[in-house]
């Protein structure tokens, strides 16, 4: 079994709890209007067996002492299933935190997966199906089906949601979203992530048009009283 990993972070502090290590899985089917890693989109990466990955993860272990571990993104990493099931079940009998990063918009046996993951990190895009067609061009069945295989598994949820000026900054949008996620399942926090222009370049070197071209930088500050208030309407755990 081979997997195709983009690249590896030792020291990640965003993407989980604690100092975690963080796999980057190469491949997404979504085209988000403000994704920063289009170079994940389609084929390449590096090839990597689960023998060899899980030897150079756990290399960074001592870094996991405090509550961290290693979560799994992307790109998509639900478009390899079965490689991301062989990893996580390797990584979770060895006592390891397990996180995954995930849109939902994946393929396989989602069962598998859950079953070795103590945490998922779930990239709410929109809550309406129109809004996310819009910002991904695609349809929702599939972070549909992977939600209710999250409720059914009964993984613990880290709710996400970028904010772009003029697209998802809106007062009824994050009203809206705030009913959404009261409906998604064992959601211990909500992260709203500000929107930013750090992968711009990366559209100019693949020579690919960036669609949010003169969108500002969302103002992060202007997120903190949002974000405290998903907080606590939406949290079935809201000390975090």
């Amino acid at each position: 079994m081979i997997g195709y990993i983009h690249s590896v972070e030792s020291m990640g502090l965003v993407d989980g709890p604690g100092v975690r290590a963080v796999v980057f899985l190469q491949g997404c089917p979504l085209r988000c209007l403000y994704c920063h890693n289009p170079d994940t989109w389609t084929g390449g990466g590096t090839e990597f067996t689960p023998e060899a990955l899980t030897a150079k993860l756990l290399r960074f272990r001592p870094y996991f002492s405090r509550g961290g571990g290693i979560t799994f993104s992307g790109g998509e990493p639900l478009l390899q299933p079965e490689f991301l099931a062989e990893m996580l079940e390797r990584l979770h009998t060895t006592g390891v935190h397990t996180c995954l990063d995930t849109a939902g918009a994946g393929l396989g046996d989602y069962g598998a997966i859950l079953r070795h993951t103590d945490l998922v990190l779930y990239d709410v895009k929109h809550h309406q199906a129109e809004g996310y067609r819009q910002i991904t061009g695609q349809d929702m069945d599939r972070t549909l089906a992977f939600v209710e295989a999250v409720r059914e598994a009964g993984v613990p949820m880290w709710v996400r949601h970028v904010v772009v000026p003029g697209l998802t900054d809106g007062e009824d949008h994050l009203a809206a979203l705030g009913d959404y996620i009261s409906t998604l399942p064992n959601v211990e926090k909500v992260e709203l992530l500000p929107y930013h222009t750090l992968g711009v370049h990366k559209y100019e070197a693949l020579g690919i048009p960036y669609a949010l071209k003169g969108v500002p930088p969302m103002d992060k500050t202007k997120l903190e009283d949002w974000e405290r208030r998903l907080n606590d309407c939406c949290c079935r755990n809201t000390d975090k």
